[in-house]
């Protein structure tokens, strides 16, 4: 049997789920609008997505994308809309609409007044040597694997692209354990926003411009990469070739739309590589060249989520427009300006003037770029914004609660803060989707600095790290002050003491792996245990011993000793002549029990025979 549909609607992503609400809101019932989905739970790339959005409250900003995910799919749901999951469209011809069912292996028909085709994109690949080794991985891959399955595709990974999309997906692999060696990209710059790459560049992973993949390194499996600089004209440059140990390369060198269902519906296709490629021929209402076949999302143009649930609604409502006969202008009015805010910034061109081609123009500008040079009053607890780039993101400033931060009309603009206003209260830290938000204060003998973590294990109070500097580089020692800790929004706010003069410097931390560089070897106690009860005020060898069992082993001290005593000189500043050597206790050598219990039976048994033979001879 055919099932008809007042709407039918292809994808589950942001656009598809944003559509469905829109058409089934204004229908005032859902039951006539199903969306088809591939996957195994809908929300297209959502579920996979957790780092926080851009944007404003408006659409979810500083809320991470499987919680996006989850609110649309309930709204959906709450709306009494039917989402098939697992089912594939497999045809759309001129009196049906086929679609797979996995789950039940049966071909379902459906015929629909109207259909919206929100069905994303797919990765581009890129073509190496060895790219077929296991351990190859897509970055879509490699998150799905991660995020959604719980499963760690490597250990040490290289990625290949520095958009968006390969820098997220390097920090989310920190997050998760692994170590990423180095972000190659072809281009002279990076193409993600730079909020993102500074987050990843402070953890110490280097983004290698003008380089690109050569060959995956294995026989049966990934084991290494060959990377070199490439020239003006993206070739190889002889002489440049490195080398990487890594178990995983991850490549993340683009989308291009999924436009064969669309295609199949007979509406026309442009290519505008502006837009990732082949894209459907659309108006500013997402309406194709077919008059009931509507496009919205990564389909329409690559471009990002938010922008995605937007084209979503403004095409689910001029669908419920014409299925009902009212008008739903305002609200189809509203969600463009929502897009002209959007696309209104620098990082917004090439979509602009991809666009612009089919005829749709959206006007630029408008917004701030200039950064604020004041930093604030010294010695004030104050936050310091760090946001280098003009993009669409403001919950920084929806979330101060003293309304010191200003982005302005523009959402695009770079924030700025009004000193007199900020109250040091590291709510913006918390809800910057960017991580670009430090804390900074100066006291007498050292400085604070609150830094964004999103990390594991956190650290403790007192702790002993190093500071890092926007490079990801050693610059000292510090220690953790306090945690401020956001259970809801989980990224916390650790303060440091940073020495004087660092403030501006240090923008991140490692927590030092336990030492191996062992003192004492035969109880098995490094430099760090050391240190760590020297700190705690144990500052004499004897108590030290008895603490950590130190110069107990076989050796009796012969190795340890000194080293140890050049730890308590060098921890406390005292010449080693003025520490107490301590006391030197036999035995000198490890003696077994049962040489001393021989000694003793043999001493016992020659007396036993001296007092008999003494006997004997009276």
């Amino acid at each position: 049997m055919v099932r008809r549909v007042k709407a039918l609607v292809v994808g589950s992503g942001p656009a598809g789920l944003t559509g469905a609400i829109a058409i089934a809101e204004s229908l005032g019932d859902g039951k006539d609008v199903v969306i088809i989905d591939e996957g195994i739970e809908p929300g297209g790339q959502l579920p996979k997505q957790t780092h926080k959005f851009f944007g404003h409250e408006g659409f979810y900003a500083s809320v991470r994308g499987f919680e996006i995910g989850n609110l649309l799919v309930k709204k959906v749901k709450s709306l009494g809309v039917e989402i098939i999951q697992q089912a594939t469209v497999t045809g759309i011809y001129e009196d049906v609409i086929t679609v797979y069912d996995r789950v039940n292996n049966i071909v379902n028909e459906y015929l629909a007044d109207y259909l919206l085709i929100a069905t994303g994109a797919t990765e581009k690949f890129l073509a190496f040597k060895n790219n077929t080794l296991p351990g190859v991985y897509g970055a879509g891959a490699v998150q799905t694997l991660m995020n959604q399955y719980r499963v760690l595709p490597g250990q040490s990974f290289l990625i290949v692209g520095a958009g968006n999309i390969g820098l997220i997906v390097a920090y989310q692999l920190v997050q998760a354990g692994a170590k990423v060696k180095a972000i190659v990209e072809a281009s002279s710059r990076v193409g993600g926003y730079a909020v993102h790459a500074n987050k990843v560049k402070r953890l110490g992973i280097p983004i290698l411009l003008k380089h690109t993949i050569l060959e995956a390194i294995g026989n049966d499996k990934v084991q290494g990469a060959v990377v070199a600089e490439v020239d003006e004209r993206f070739k190889p440059v002889p002489g440049t070739e490195k080398e990487f140990v890594v178990d995983a390369i991850c490549l993340a060198v683009g989308l291009q739309p999924n436009v064969e269902l669309v295609a199949q519906t007979g509406a026309k296709l442009v290519y505008i590589p502006e837009l990732g490629g082949y894209v459907p021929l659309r108006n500013e209402n997402m309406r194709t060249t077919v008059h009931n076949v509507f496009v919205a999302g990564d389909l329409s143009g690559i471009e990002e989520a938010t922008t995605a649930m937007i084209e979503g609604y403004i095409a689910g409502y001029n669908i419920a427009q014409e299925l009902t006969g009212k008008s739903f202008e305002e609200k189809i009015e509203k969600m463009k300006k929502e897009l002209e805010e959007f696309r209104r910034g620098p990082f917004s061109k090439k979509v602009r003037d991809g666009l612009k081609k089919m005829g749709i123009v959206f006007p630029e500008g408008g917004y701030r770029e200039e950064q604020q040079v004041d930093k604030g009053p010294i010695g004030k607890l104050r936050a310091v914004i760090e946001c280098p780039q003009a993009i669409p993101c403001n919950p920084c400033e929806t979330s101060c609660p003293t309304g010191a931060i200003n982005v302005g009309w523009n959402i695009n603009s770079i924030p700025q803060i009004d000193y007199t206003k900020c109250i040091g209260c590291g709510v913006c830290v918390m809800k910057c989707p960017g991580l670009a938000i430090f804390m900074v204060q100066e006291k007498d003998e050292y400085s604070l600095v609150g830094i964004p973590y999103e990390l594991l294990p956190i650290p403790d109070n007192g702790m002993k790290v190093k500071l890092l500097d926007r490079e990801g580089k050693d610059v000292a020692d510090g220690e953790v002050d306090h945690v401020v800790l956001n259970n809801k929004g989980k990224t916390h706010v650790v303060f440091l003491r940073v020495p004087k003069g660092y403030e501006d410097v240090v923008r991140s931390f490692r927590i030092p792996a336990k030492s191996d560089e062992f003192i004492c070897r035969c109880e098995e106690i490094t430099k760090e245990d050391i240190e760590r009860v020297i700190d705690m005020g144990i500052t004499d060898y004897e108590e030290l011993r008895r603490v950590l069992r130190i110069g107990m082993g076989p050796c009796g001290g012969k190795t340890c000793r000194t080293l140890t005593l050049q730890i308590l000189s060098e921890k406390t500043g005292r010449p080693i002549s003025e520490i107490e050597l301590g006391a030197y206790r036999p035995p000198t050598m490890p003696t077994p029990f049962e040489a001393v219990i021989k000694s003793e039976l043999t001493e016992k048994s020659e007396i036993s025979g001296s007092i008999q033979g003494g006997v004997k001879d009276e």
